[in-house]
């Protein structure tokens, strides 16, 4: 719960970048996978950027990955994977620099596979109370 987006910060973000949130849904609408962020030209993942859905700049260099969301009955199926490859190559379509998020550090070797290269642990986001790996694909 420390870690989740409230619903309140969902609607914000719904509001501010609707277009840098990736669904999939099943065919009667249940939502089963979702990875959202907002795009800037800071280069790093900060903790406000979470709180702060007006710090959105739809010109920004850098796609932000916040959320990278998956029911628990639908996991191990290969969703959020499917949804992460949209996001980067929807990002390399826009011209971005390339997509920056933060992981936790068993998860390090997960977004790898996607080209995500570890940064260390972020000296800009404890959201939490956690120790965040920054990481970067850079196009």
């Amino acid at each position: 719960p420390a870690e989740a987006a409230t619903a309140a910060e969902i609607t914000d973000r719904l509001a501010y970048y609707a277009d840098h949130f990736w669904i999939l849904e099943e065919d009667d609408g249940t939502l089963v996978s979702f990875v959202d962020g907002m795009t800037t030209d800071e280069p790093t993942l900060r903790d406000e950027m979470h709180e702060n859905a007006a710090l959105h700049d739809e010109d920004g260099t850098w796609q932000m990955i916040f959320g990278v969301n998956t029911l628990p009955e639908y996991r191990q199926h290969g969703y959020a994977g499917e949804l992460l490859r949209r996001a980067i190559d929807d990002a390399r379509k826009q011209g971005r620099k390339g997509l920056v998020l933060t992981c936790k550090e068993r998860l390090i070797h997960y977004y790898a596979k996607f080209g995500f290269v570890d940064e260390g642990v972020s000296e800009k986001s404890t959201h939490g109370n956690v120790v965040w790996h920054q990481m970067r694909l850079t196009f």
